[in-house]
């Protein structure tokens, strides 16, 4: 029986890696095409394997006050807009054309994540995706108002997206505004301005 079971899950990797193959060959190594089913499927797997299920049942210990929105938006504008876009839907040329392509934060798939499970994402990245890992250059109190920042994404106003994309837009030009507000990165770090 062993045997059997050993026989019938090499076959699966070998024709699997087959498949990878025959579609490399077919389309080559190109970032400019979304990850095929199989590839987006065996991700997501990875991703949930990799987030320890102590992670999963963590929550946001921090109320998101007037104050933590500000500090969030102002560090996602500074930080996470590159890729993700102002209002986190990830359409930006680097968003667009990273392998495989920035989530849409405002999506139900993310969403559906737990605070837990997004913060051991920001803190520890993803890899082989571009998501960098960011717990050694940002204070865990910055990570859990990003957190709350997300989980807002997906309900904001006409006016929050236009003020979202207006801080962005200054930003890239390198004007002085409030997205350039003072944040700190790690725990050691003094509060500097961007």
């Amino acid at each position: 029986m062993k045997r059997k079971m050993i026989i019938a899950v090499l076959i699966v990797v070998l024709s699997g890696a087959t498949l990878v193959i025959i579609q490399m060959r077919r389309h080559g190594f190109s970032a400019r095409e979304n990850p095929s089913w199989l590839e987006a499927a065996i991700a997501r797997r990875l991703r949930n394997f990799a987030i320890p299920a102590s992670a999963r049942k963590t929550t946001n210990p921090y109320p998101f006050t007037d104050a933590r929105r500000r500090s969030a938006r102002d560090h996602f504008i500074a930080h996470c807009a590159v890729c993700h876009g102002p209002d986190g839907r990830g359409n930006t040329p680097i968003g667009r054309n990273l392998y495989p392509k920035v989530p849409d934060l405002t999506s139900a798939e993310t969403q559906q994540l737990t605070d837990g499970e997004l913060y051991y994402i920001i803190s520890n990245g993803v890899r082989f995706t571009g998501m960098p890992a960011w717990g050694d250059e940002d204070r865990p109190e910055s990570i859990w108002e990003l957190v709350a920042f997300i989980r807002r994404l997906p309900h904001l106003s006409p006016e929050e997206r236009e003020q979202l994309e207006k801080l962005f837009e200054s930003r890239e030009h390198g004007e002085e505004g409030e997205a350039t507000g003072t944040h700190t990165h790690g725990p050691e770090a003094e509060p500097h301005h961007h």
